[in-house]
């Protein structure tokens, strides 16, 4: 019965991750990132690292994480809290699985 559990525990684990990969709409986030190239890079490899951070390489959760946190006000940059403040949920969703795909 212990082992049981364990396997369908983990087959649930697995379900949801998947669930989370296939969240948002990578092709609607790259569009929506052509806001974000000025200073992410086009790539998400920004141009000037010590202003603006690489998104490049950056998992999907991570990317939801801080733009939802940009949008509430609890990280503090006023560029950020601008653009974030008119993101949807699906915008955020869509730009995570984008940034995601893309390769440091």
């Amino acid at each position: 019965m212990m082992k049981f559990t364990k396997i369908a525990v983990a087959a649930a684990l697995a379900l949801v991750s998947t669930m989370t990969l296939a969240a948002g709409d990578a092709a609607a986030g790259k569009a929506k990132f052509a806001m974000c190239q000025g200073c992410h890079g086009a790539n998400g490899v920004s141009p000037n690292p010590q202003l603006n951070p690489t998104l490049a390489g950056k998992d999907a959760a991570y990317v939801k994480e801080q733009l939802n946190a940009f949008r509430s006000g609890k990280r503090d940059n006023a560029t950020m809290k601008a653009m974030a403040a008119g993101l949807t949920d699906a915008d955020v969703e869509n730009l995570a699985a984008y940034i995601a795909t893309l390769k440091p």
